[in-house]
Parts: structure tokens; C-alpha cells; sequence
């Protein structure tokens, strides 16, 4: 399958530089994959789209302060973006370096008087080893210097604002270890959740911490030769329970983003049905995937020739993709992390 089919022409003024200021009143496509019809509504109305008895799974995964700016010692600018720190090992980190020239092993990274960073190894594909050297409490510094990763696309990246705190992550997000949010949740708030809960539609939870390869553009022309990166996942006892429950029972399980999706499909591709269980997940999916989990879907509309958006195609079908686009971008759809979403069913 040919990587072009999934490019799309989008135009620049439908990127959503800025949130919804009520989460729950983005707007809402709602595609219903077995009739291939399309239609409009606003997410606050989720709860008269899905049935009662619906399991919603939501990831519950926390994003991190991971964007650091620092100096080296020759005094030229570096960006580090903190992706995963070593096991046990709270000052060792796995980060993404932005700098003019290439850092050198050994060389050591400045972002204040009492924070510093030594390079010590190239991990290949621009990632680093990073031992960090604190002053103080080493995650209370870090959480007071770091900035949320907004994504390139928002143009005013580099003007974080202290209200990216809190809409740059979901109202339910508990479990620290993200570089990116699973944007599908943003859209819900308490009041909505508890809404849902109280009429019948069930929730759960799975943690995947989100990693800087998910919205990574594909660079291979030929789709499947593209490699997903491994990301850390738990799915505990009471959700498998929960999905288990309704799958026996008939009920339709919904899973709240693409990131949710990986980490139940990747679970049940392994063991065959959903159990509780935590690992790496380096599931990629693309047209021609056979779901175990999933009967519905919700997400956001995403970057062209991306492994979400290839994930939806697969759950869709790539005609009625297409069709859906094209509708969002007539209809002049918000796009991306902060745009609007769709409910596929």
C-alpha cells in the first residue's frame, strides 16, 4: 500500500493553535462505519450517541514538563525533550537533544545554576543518554523548569503559557511518563464523565505512556514497511474485568484514542483476549488489521501520512477516510491535538 494515499491538503488556518475554552463543546463527526454516513454534532452530546451499558477506556496516562531549554558550554542554545527515563535510575534519561551541531559524548548541557546535564552516550536516531545533575529534589526542579511538549504545529510553541498546564492534559490523567497527550481525551470533562457514568455508560482506564515516534510522520513510501517504537503499557485486573464483561455480554467497547487502541489490541494480539498485563507495546496498525477489542472509536483528525491516522483508516476503512477529510475540511473541522473529534461506530 502506497504511503501517498494517506497525504491530504490541509489548510494551515485549520490547525487549532488554541483549545476549546469548555472541552466539551468541540464539535463532534460522527461516521457510522456499516451505513458510511456522516454526521455533525457537538461532543457534549456524546451521551445520547453511545448506548447504554458502552464501555468508554480512556488512557489515564499524565504528561510530562519534557521540553528543557539549556545551553551548551560553548554557549549555542539546546532543546532537550525528555523521553524516557532509565529503569530505577531517576537523573539517568533517554532524551531528544535540538541543537546546532550534533552533541558530543562527554559534553555537558546547562539549563540553570544548579541543573546540568552530561551526554553520556549516542543511542542512535537523535536520541541520547543524559545523566542530569541536581542541586535539589531532582523532580520538583525539573517540574518547575520543564515546559509541556506542545507539538511543532502549534505555532506559538515556543510561548508556552501557564494555562498549557492544564489544557495540555486530560482532566483524568494520573500516571506521569508522557511526551505527548493522548488528545482524544481532551474533550471530556468531569461534569461529562460523570454525566456519562450516571446514564449507564461505563468507563475504564489503561495507562500508555505516549512517546515522540506515535505522531511521527511515516518516511517509508511502501505503508507496511514502517516500524512502530516500543512504548510502555499497564492494563490492571479491574479494566480487563470490565472489557471481558462486556465483550460476553454483547456491549460495545469504545476506546477513547489511538493510543488506548494500541494498548488493547497489542494485549489481546498476544494473550487472545484481554487479561491484565503491562509490557511494550510496538503495535502498528495500518489498513488490513483485524480488531480483537474495539467497536468503536474515539479520536481526534490527525496529521497526514501518521500512524493515527493510518490506525483509523484501518478501524474505517480508507474510502470512507477519505470521505471523512474531505467533509471535516469543507466543513471547516479543527485539526490536530487541539481540534475537534470524531466518534466512529
Amino acid at each position: 500500500m502506497e504511503l501517498k494515499e494517506f497525504l491530504y491538503d490541509l489548510p494551515p488556518a485549520l490547525i487549532a493553535a488554541e483549545p476549546e475554552e469548555d472541552r466539551s463543546r468541540s464539535r463532534l463527526m460522527v461516521i457510522d462505519r456499516r451505513a458510511g454516513t456522516i454526521a455533525h454534532r457537538r461532543f457534549a452530546e456524546l451521551g445520547s450517541l453511545v448506548r447504554r451499558g458502552d464501555l468508554l477506556v480512556l488512557n489515564d496516562t499524565r504528561v510530562l514538563p519534557a521540553r528543557l531549554r539549556g545551553k551548551k558550554a560553548t554557549g549555542g542554545s539546546a532543546e532537550v525533550l525528555l523521553v524516557e527515563p532509565f529503569p530505577n535510575f531517576p537523573t539517568l534519561w533517554i532524551a531528544l537533544i535540538d541543537a546546532s551541531k550534533k552533541p558530543r559524548v562527554g559534553s555537558r548541557l546547562y539549563f540553570s545554576e544548579e541543573v546540568s546535564a552530561e551526554v553520556i552516550g549516542d543511542m542512535g536516531k537523535g536520541r541520547f543518554g543524559l545523566k542530569f545533575r541536581c542541586g535539589g529534589d531532582f523532580e520538583a526542579t525539573i517540574a518547575r523548569l520543564g515546559e509541556p511538549p506542545l507539538p511543532p504545529y502549534i505555532e506559538r510553541q515556543r510561548e508556552v503559557r501557564p494555562e498549557d498546564w492544564k489544557h495540555y492534559q486530560t482532566v483524568y490523567s494520573k500516571h506521569a511518563g508522557s511526551v505527548a497527550a493522548p488528545t482524544a481525551g481532551f474533550h471530556f470533562t468531569e461534569e461529562l464523565l460523570e454525566e456519562l457514568r450516571a446514564s449507564g455508560i461505563e468507563t475504564a482506564f489503561v495507562t500508555l505512556h505516549v512517546g515522540p515516534g506515535t505522531f511521527r510522520p511515516v518516511r517509508e513510501q511502501t505503508v507496511e514497511r514502517h516500524r512502530m517504537e516500543g512504548e510502555w503499557y499497564r492494563i490492571e485486573r479491574e479494566t480487563a474485568e470490565k472489557i471481558q464483561r462486556a465483550k460476553a455480554c454483547g456491549r460495545r467497547v469504545i476506546a477513547v484514542g489511538t493510543t488506548t487502541t494500541r494498548a488493547l489490541e497489542w494485549s489481546a494480539q498476544k494473550k487472545g483476549r484481554i487479561e491484565a498485563d503491562e509490557g511494550i507495546a510496538r503495535l502498528y496498525i495500518y489498513p488490513g488489521f483485524t480488531f480483537r477489542v474495539l467497536d468503536g472509536l474515539i479520536t481526534n483528525f490527525h496529521l497526514p501520512a501518521s500512524t493515527p491516522l493510518l490506525l483509523v483508516a484501518a478501524f474505517m476503512g480508507v474510502e470512507l477516510t477519505h470521505a471523512a477529510y474531505a467533509e471535516a475540511i469543507r466543513r471547516e473541522y479543527r485539526f490536530y491535538s487541539y481540534g475537534d473529534a470524531m466518534l466512529i461506530l
